[in-house]
């Protein structure tokens, strides 16, 4: 029973972030970030402003909140990776290209108003953009665990070698985030989610076939 309730408490938790992520970026959508304080957040949520900091420590996060479940997806796929016997860049390759066909918008690959307009807020708001980078490096030190566990030797990507494993994870986090970035741009620009899927699924292979050579790790074929 003690584990019933438990899980209860935590799915009502994670409800009201949802309810107050959704709140904050509506009202920045409409007015902006910077016009937006804390309190009306919370006043327009029915909550206190210390409850909401209770569930978001910074402002910030409200907005990327909706990045928290992709903060350890790199590290998830080559987890699993392991568990098939495939190569980590090999999968986390094909994971970002499974992701552009079904339009993932964390691909930067989808033309939905709303995640266009989310992308705006996000790109376009400095405080945005700084904050974002303290999840990457998050996601950096989970996949550079992730890493080294998957392999067990002393090859460039880790194993053994914590700073190899950080470097590498390093090069993958920027990877994504340079790929994701310029497929939002492109479609930000006006250029069709059509249009842009080849060049994307090109740049896609073309980055983890240098990071393999970078890396010093044969991709397979």
């Amino acid at each position: 029973m003690e584990g019933v309730v438990g899980g209860l408490r935590e799915l009502k938790k994670e409800r009201t972030r949802q309810v107050l992520s959704e709140t904050a970026v509506e009202l920045f959508l409409e007015k902006g970030f910077d016009a937006v304080s804390v309190a009306e957040i919370a006043a327009a949520a029915e909550v206190s402003k210390p409850t909401l900091f209770r569930y978001f420590p910074a402002k910030e996060d409200l907005v990327l909140h909706r990045f928290a479940d992709h903060e350890d997806e790199p590290a998830r796929v080559v987890a699993a990776a392991r568990e098939a016997g495939v190569p980590p860049l090999d999968a986390l390759r094909d994971h970002v290209l499974a992701g552009l066909e079904r339009r993932d918008p964390v691909t930067g690959l989808n033309d939905a108003p709303a995640v266009l307009a989310f992308l705006r807020l996000l790109y376009g708001t400095p405080a945005l953009v700084a904050r974002m980078h303290a999840y990457q490096r998050r996601s950096e030190e989970l996949l550079a665990d992730a890493l080294g566990d998957a392999l067990g030797g002393g090859d460039a990507l880790g194993g053994g070698d914590p700073l190899a494993a950080r470097l590498a994870a390093a090069q993958v986090v920027a990877v994504l985030r340079v790929l994701a970035e310029d497929n939002a741009r492109r479609i930000s620009a006006g250029e069709r989610v059509e249009d842009v899927l080849p060049g994307a699924v090109a740049a896609t292979r073309l980055a983890f076939r240098r990071l393999a050579e970078g890396l010093a790790v044969p991709p397979a074929m």
